[in-house]
């Protein structure tokens, strides 16, 4: 594939960018490079190459859930700006 001004005439309407004439060369230039970077991958051979499931060997050590911490609601109400003494009261943020 080949990048060329229509495509890039396109894509600058498709994201509503107004490039200039100098802009869009070297767009142009920078595009067919990545291009041409990426058919180079691509002629390498990785028939012999592992697939990378994972980045690192470490595994996560999950531990159990456990309750800690807890604020009793008597002493959270009391921190709150406003509060029907079971419950925080809050602006309304949904209009239904």
């Amino acid at each position: 594939m080949q990048i060329d001004g229509n495509l890039i005439l396109r894509l600058e309407q498709l994201a509503k960018l107004e490039l200039d004439d100098e802009e869009r060369k070297h767009l142009i230039q920078e595009l067919n490079h990545i291009l041409e970077l990426v058919e180079q991958m691509n002629r390498l051979d990785t028939s012999a190459v592992e697939p990378l499931t994972y980045v690192n060997t470490h595994v996560n050590r999950f531990r159990e859930d456990e309750i800690s911490g807890q604020v009793e609601r008597s002493a959270a109400l009391r921190s709150a700006p406003d509060s029907d003494g079971s419950f925080f009261k809050v602006p309304k943020v949904i209009d239904l």
